[in-house]
Parts: C-alpha cells; structure tokens; sequence
C-alpha cells in the first residue's frame, strides 16, 4: 500500500522498503541513531559496522515472509523517514507486534509523515493477523508521544532506566493500541 502526502517541498511517498533502499536505509538508521541517543535504545557503534547488505537481508526476510516490514517515506528521491514493525516470533505471542525506529528527518517534520509511517506498519500488522501493537518511547520525547497519541496509543507502563546515555538513565513510556 502506498500513500502520498502532498508537503510544500513536494510529494512525499510512504511505501515499504525494497532491497534498492538497503544503503539509504542504512544511513538514514545511522542518521537517527547519531542524531537522536536517548530517543533510541540502539547502539550508533554496532549500527555502523553492518554492512549494507545486513539490511537487505532484512527487507528480503520481511518481503518473504510475515515476520514485519519497514514503512519508508521518500521525498525527492531519497528516504527521509523510517518506521519497522517487528511481529513477536514465538507461537503463543505472534499476536502482537513492536514498532521501532520511527525516524523523520528534522526538515521534513510536522507533516505527519510519522503518522503515514506507522499507518503503513499498522495496515500490514492488520493484513497478517497482529491484534496489538506496542512500542516504547523515552518519557522526554513530548513530539513522539503527541504523534504516538494520535496515532492510538495508549500508555500501559514506565520501563525504568532503559537508556544509559553519558552517566544518565531515561525512562521509557510503553504504549500500546489495538490494531
């Protein structure tokens, strides 16, 4: 499924990631992570040595399988945003699901383009049986839970210093919404 969103700097696509997005995804992670440290529990350092290639396994398992997908959005021909949904793989939980990475390149925020992410997860998650959905998000990100909240998701619980960032510990905030 792909969705458009018309912006002032152009058309913005939201589709899921091909194997010709594995580098710029790559980079567009790598982005976020460097960019954003307390915003993701992912290590920059161990990010940066996979190798292109680990990423197009990733698509090309997602694309094979009903394992999740990553929403990509693209502007101007480049990715300028992110979102993965990762279905829970043990028979008993393969129910729910997890969003991560949600990313949007600082230029190209307040478009609702992280909304049109997580709806591209969300519809696939619907398509293969997910009944839940469930992220987490540091208790400081006030941007990320307004967008988490429009989106339908709710707060369940705090997971107590998730990320250890320079000597300090951040809390995450675990939301969740029916799918």
């Amino acid at each position: 499924m792909n969705e458009t969103i018309h912006a002032p700097q152009g058309e913005i696509t939201i589709r899921a990631a091909t194997l010709d997005d594995a580098a710029a995804l790559r980079e567009l992670r790598l982005e976020a992570l460097t960019g954003n440290p307390i915003a993701f529990t992912a290590d920059p350092a161990k990010t940066a040595a996979e190798p292109p290639e680990a990423w197009a396994e990733r698509i090309a398992r997602n694309e094979a399988g009903e394992e999740g997908m990553i929403a990509v959005a693209e502007a101007g021909g480049g990715l300028i945003g992110m979102a993965g949904l990762e279905r829970e793989h043990w028979p008993k939980t393969r129910h729910a699901a997890f969003i991560w990475g949600v990313y949007v390149r600082p230029g190209w925020r307040g478009r609702h383009v992280a909304e049109a992410l997580l709806s591209e997860c969300l519809a696939w998650a619907r398509g293969h049986g997910v009944v839940v959905a469930k992220l987490g998000v540091a208790t400081h990100n006030a941007p990320a839970i307004r967008c988490y909240t429009r989106c339908g998701f709710t707060v369940y619980g705090v997971d107590p210093q998730t990320i250890l960032h320079e000597g300090v510990y951040y809390d995450e905030l675990l939301m969740s919404r029916a799918v």
